[in-house]
């Protein structure tokens, strides 16, 4: 390396720290800010060759100007009178080329730093540019980070190349609780640039999250033996996942559970025990939506497929494991069929129950109207409810209400 080359490697030192440029185009942003300094300082770079060596950082600047009789020279920076030119070289004459290497110190002091200036400029421009297409194709994708900082609303996380990630409490669920120095995993969910800056925000409520957990956990959903048809969720409390195999040989749903759960039980930890139902999909609308109810056993099933609802009939102690609590099994039952169910109590037809109207010549008919007025018509609609619900409910007094459920347990002893 000659003593006038310029090692911008050992000039530039910080720029060694820039990880997500590759070193070529990094070399051709410097390349683009020295030729910019010798447009400045000569007014045109159109005879300078400028020399990088993406290797080891090392640039030379060469300027060719013609040899031209003295008192000839129309433009200085192109041309250069014999008279002078022998000075340097005395062998050279008019019409030869006189190539001389340009020093960074020629530049003088104040360019160099300006130089500095605007190569950082034009390097973080780069590398914010380089962190925006990155995560832009990784939407979707798992990333693990490092909990940098934790706000009210949102928790910065750092990936393994410092890069910041924003996780909103919003796509946090509900029970997480991060302090600094956690690993956290989540999926890339939205990726835009907001003043120049690229904005990355990751998220553990989408169902997508839960997609890739399975992705890494099942072996033949990766593999494309199994498809995950459909992700419905209420992240934290429960989720349902429709699977579909290609193999007849494969139980999709075995598959994803795994041996005595194995294979669920990471996930449903990653997830803060969310409840997870996996279930076998199918094209038969009635068995998909019977499967998606689970875990309540159903009698039958009235479908309108034009306002795409649901009639469900169950058993009635099936009615509340068909809604779930909080209504999140019947809601997020709808959420994958794509229809609007309604779940209706079948009575048992061992049961016996008798109409209000037959205890007439017992209890007075305006005590029954009273009790009808209220949408109770049988003894033992009236026997489900308390003495205190019924006297809120109705005009009549404790009393009456006593004397009343007397007769109509009398009935079925």
């Amino acid at each position: 390396m000659s003593t006038t080359s310029i090692n911008l490697i050992d000039s530039f030192q910080e720029f060694k720290d820039f990880k997500n440029i590759d070193r070529p185009t990094m070399m051709s942003v410097l390349e683009d800010v020295f030729r910019s300094m010798i447009r400045k300082k000569y007014g045109t770079d159109e005879n300078c060759d400028v020399i990088v060596n993406t290797d080891n950082g090392d640039l030379e600047i060469w300027r060719t100007r013609a040899v031209v009789e003295d008192g000839f020279s129309e433009d200085d920076d192109l041309e250069i009178e014999e008279a002078e030119a022998k000075t340097i070289d005395a062998d050279l004459e008019v019409g030869d080329e006189y190539v001389e290497q340009i020093t960074l110190e020629s530049f003088g002091r104040r360019a160099i730093l300006a130089a500095r200036q605007t190569l950082v400029s034009k390097i973080l421009e780069l590398e914010k540019d380089e962190i925006f297409k990155k995560y832009k194709d990784r939407v979707g994708e798992i990333v693990t980070g490092e909990v940098y900082q934790v706000w009210k609303k949102e928790t910065l996380v750092l990936d393994d190349e410092g890069n910041e990630l924003l996780l909103p409490k919003s796509e946090q669920i509900p029970a997480d609780y991060f302090k600094k120095g956690d690993n956290v995993k989540a999926v890339v969910s939205k990726v835009d640039m907001m003043n120049s800056n690229p904005k990355i925000i990751i998220s553990r409520t989408a169902p997508e999250f839960l997609q890739r957990l399975f992705e890494l956990e099942v072996p033949e959903i990766f593999d494309g033996l199994i498809t995950i048809k459909k992700i419905v969720r209420e992240p934290g409390e429960r989720a349902k996942v429709a699977v579909e195999s290609y193999d007849d040989r494969i139980d999709p749903v075995g598959a994803c559970v795994g041996m005595k759960g194995s294979r669920i039980h990471g996930i449903v930890r990653e997830l803060k025990n969310e409840n997870i139902d996996v279930i076998n999909y199918t094209n038969n609308l009635q068995l998909y939506i019977q499967r998606a109810l689970s875990p309540a056993k159903i009698t039958s099933i009235k479908l309108d497929d034009e306002k795409k609802t649901a009639a469900v009939y169950l058993k009635p102690d099936q009615v509340s494991l068909a809604i779930g609590r909080g209504g999140h099994n019947i809601k997020l039952a709808g959420k994958l069929t794509g229809y609007e169910i309604d779940v209706y109590r079948e009575a048992d037809e061992h049961e016996e129950d008798v109409d209000i109207e037959e205890f007439s010549d017992e209890i007075e008919s305006w005590i029954l109207d009273e009790f009808k007025r209220i949408g109770l018509d049988t003894a033992k609609s009236v026997l489900a409810l308390t003495v205190g619900e019924l006297v809120k409910r109705t005009d009549l007094e404790e009393e009456t209400v006593k004397e009343v459920l007397s007769i109509l347990n009398a009935e079925f002893e």
